[in-house]
Formats: structure tokens, C-alpha cells, sequence
């Protein structure tokens, strides 16, 4: 009677988690995310290679999309690392035109100051300068990028960050321009899939874009416009303090972060 009593208890805690984390994700794809700007907001995704913005970015572009967001992008390369540059770049706007980002909202920078490279760090000022021409001639009041831990951990991603951090921490971004961080999370959560949610969920503080099963599909199509796809269906991004926490753990998964307002000091 006991081992009844206990599977009992079990099945009950277990159909109660359930029931919790599917009410949530039904709540979470038709609520507006706190701490994200609203209907009309100038959004600016900045990311080192084509790709990037369908194997790490998808959920977050369709989710500000479905929040219309008017969105456009900034590729500070154009993947040239396997001498593949001309068909990434033509990727990169295939995939974009699935996302709903238009043509004339993307800006691609070929220049041997960037070189798509792992081994070579970027110049942080002269990235910082160039992000922050296109912030102001943009009007841009929302800027989506990597986290210190650059989600691989590769160098060009954290170049945008320490640029982004640059530009903060000199006050040099406009009045009311927020940012949003994809979280580098550690390798477990990384390929857990949807069996992260639950643990998602739990970060009150963080911004979760889950996608609808139409946003998937076209989350699907986006990484199929790749020579490599990646499929990538749920995204996080987490409070603006993060943007100065260096994280002591391996990358990836997304998080959304909230205005940053007042100094923010970078953690020891």
C-alpha cells in the first residue's frame, strides 16, 4: 500500500509539473515580454557572421516580430573563413527574407578590419564606432546581441559584446536605447531542448520567446536557406546587469534582457 500511496503521490506531482509548464508556455506565446520595448521599436540585431542570426537568434527575431518590431541588421562580416563569403552573404539574406527582415534593413561589412576568424580579436573601439554610426542614423531603440560568453565562446561573438559594453559604459548609447544579450548557458542545457523550459521558467527575471508551431516552421525554413543548418526553437535573454557578468561557464541558449538604466558595474 505504501509503493501505491508513493506512485500515486509521484503521478500527481508529476501531472501538476506538467499541467504548470504547459499553462506557462501557452501564457509566455501570447504575453508581451516585460522589459521589452513595444509595438513600433527600432530593432537592431548585431551578429559577426551570416548564420548567426538563424542558428542562435531565430526565436528572438520572431518573437519581436510578432511584437512588430520594425527590425533590421548588422553582420560585422561576411563569413569568409572556408572563402564561402559571396554564398553566405546571399544566405544571410535569404534567411533574413524568412525572418522578416527586409533587404534594405541589412547591412553586411566586408572589411579586412573584421576578418571572419576565431584566432583574431576584433577592435573593440572601432567596433563600438561603427555600431554606434548605425544606432544613431537608425534611430535605434533596441539592440540584440551576444553575452560575454559569445554563446560558442568564439571571439568575433564577444568582440560584440565588449563593444556594446563599451558604449554603455561610456554613455555613449542614446536615451532609451535598450539592449537584449543572447545567455550563454552551460553544455547540458545547451542540448536538452525543450526539457530546459521548466528551468527556464524559473528565471522570473529573464525574457522567454517561445515560438508558435508556425514560428517553428518558419524557424525550419530559415535554417534551411544554410549550407549547414542548425535548428534552434526556444530563446531566452536575460536582465541588462548580465551584460557585465562574466560568465565562469560554458555557452548557450537565449535570454532577453531588460532596459539598462542607472550604472551598471562590471562584476570582479
Amino acid at each position: 500500500m505504501e509503493v501505491v500511496g508513493f506512485l500515486c503521490l509521484a503521478a500527481a506531482i508529476l501531472a501538476w509539473g506538467f499541467l504548470w509548464v504547459w499553462d506557462s508556455w501557452e501564457r509566455m506565446k501570447s504575453q508581451e515580454p516585460a522589459g521589452v520595448p513595444g509595438d513600433g521599436s527600432r530593432t537592431l540585431l548585431v551578429i559577426a557572421h551570416p548564420d548567426d542570426e538563424a542558428m542562435f537568434f531565430a526565436p528572438t527575431v520572431l518573437g519581436l516580430a510578432r511584437l512588430r518590431h520594425r527590425l533590421s541588421l548588422l553582420c560585422f562580416s561576411a563569413g569568409n573563413y572556408y572563402n564561402q563569403g559571396e554564398v553566405r552573404k546571399k544566405e544571410l539574406l535569404q534567411s533574413c527574407d524568412v525572418l522578416g527582415i527586409p533587404s534594405s534593413s541589412i547591412m553586411i561589412i566586408d572589411n579586412r578590419d573584421f576578418p571572419d576568424d576565431p584566432d583574431v580579436q576584433w577592435d573593440t573601439e572601432r567596433v563600438a564606432s561603427i555600431l554606434l554610426q548605425h544606432i544613431d542614423a537608425n534611430g535605434i531603440n533596441l539592440v540584440v546581441t551576444f553575452d560575454a560568453g559569445g554563446v560558442s565562446g568564439h571571439c568575433n561573438h564577444v568582440a560584440l559584446y565588449a563593444a556594446v559594453r563599451t558604449l554603455h559604459s561610456e554613455g555613449k548609447l542614446p536615451n532609451g536605447c535598450s539592449v537584449l544579450t543572447l545567455q550563454s548557458v552551460n553544455v547540458l542545457r545547451k542540448y536538452i531542448s525543450l526539457l530546459d523550459l521548466p528551468f527556464s521558467l524559473l528565471h522570473t527575471r529573464d525574457v522567454l520567446f517561445v515560438l508558435t508551431s508556425k514560428e517553428v516552421a518558419r524557424a525550419k525554413n530559415c535554417n534551411g536557406c544554410l549550407h549547414s543548418p542548425a535548428w534552434i526553437y526556444v530563446e531566452e535573454l536575460r536582465p541588462a546587469r548580465n551584460l557585465y557578468k562574466e560568465p565562469k561557464r560554458p555557452p548557450e541558449a537565449y535570454l532577453p534582457v531588460e532596459e539598462m538604466s542607472g550604472p551598471v558595474k562590471p562584476s570582479q
